[in-house]
């Protein structure tokens, strides 16, 4: 029972430190959304209000993961409910794999759409957005990050979008260079496909894990 009550002790801890983590990130990635969607409308930048806005699908899941904690802090030790804690956290997970699946699908199509009908691109403006979201995004990326053996699928959830960012600012950077300075405008068009297919590969493995949390799935002897 000792045992039982010190590694619940300690569970508890960890969400407690997780639920801090995504509160910081949470607040980041809103300033930056309102900073970017305000700027782009600003300068007319297309490339600042969609990135302002893929920063408001990164609200919406790190709100939810920063939910889930809340929730479980608030309701753990309640005496008119009870729940488990841990499939809370693998539907919030569970949730925002389908989210993060969704962007993929999303920039997929934006991405060979651009390679059927080609646009012009404001490419300094462009580039100064990719820096911003890399910088904004790695600041998160080393907030959340966490010892894996302590993990859930929520904070992985979290954790997984900013990498996915991160990915995504990098390889557009990448592009953006090489269509400015060599006139190789179809990478850009590519590096949103390769980063659509990266994204699903890691919301398909989020979603089978808490998937299989949620239904209890075990390989039986």
């Amino acid at each position: 029972m000792q045992h039982e009550h010190h590694h619940h002790h300690g569970h508890e801890h960890h969400h407690h430190s997780f639920e801090k983590k995504t509160q910081w990130v949470l607040m980041i990635a809103i300033a930056t959304m309102l900073l970017e969607i305000a700027g782009g409308w600003y300068t007319r930048s297309m490339a600042l209000i969609a990135e302002g806005w893929h920063m408001g699908t990164h609200v919406f899941a790190i709100g939810l993961t920063f939910l889930a904690y809340r929730i479980t802090r608030k309701y753990i030790h309640s005496k008119t409910v009870s729940f488990n804690q841990e499939k809370l956290l693998s539907l919030a997970g569970f949730s925002n794999a389908i989210v993060l699946q969704i962007i993929a699908l999303t920039v997929l199509y934006e991405s060979i759409d651009r390679i059927i009908h080609p646009i012009n691109i404001e490419f300094n403006e462009a580039i100064i957005v990719a820096i911003i979201g890399l910088i904004v995004n790695s600041i998160s990326a080393k907030i959340l990050h966490h010892d894996h053996d302590h993990s859930d699928f929520n904070i992985r959830a979290a954790y997984m979008h900013v990498l996915a960012d991160i990915f995504t600012s990098i390889t557009a950077l990448c592009a953006l260079l090489a269509a400015k300075y060599f006139h190789l405008f179809w990478a850009d068009s590519i590096s949103g496909i390769i980063g659509s297919i990266v994204i699903t590969a890691w919301a398909f493995s989020l979603i089978k894990g808490s998937g299989r949390q949620l239904i209890e799935w075990k390989k039986l002897p």
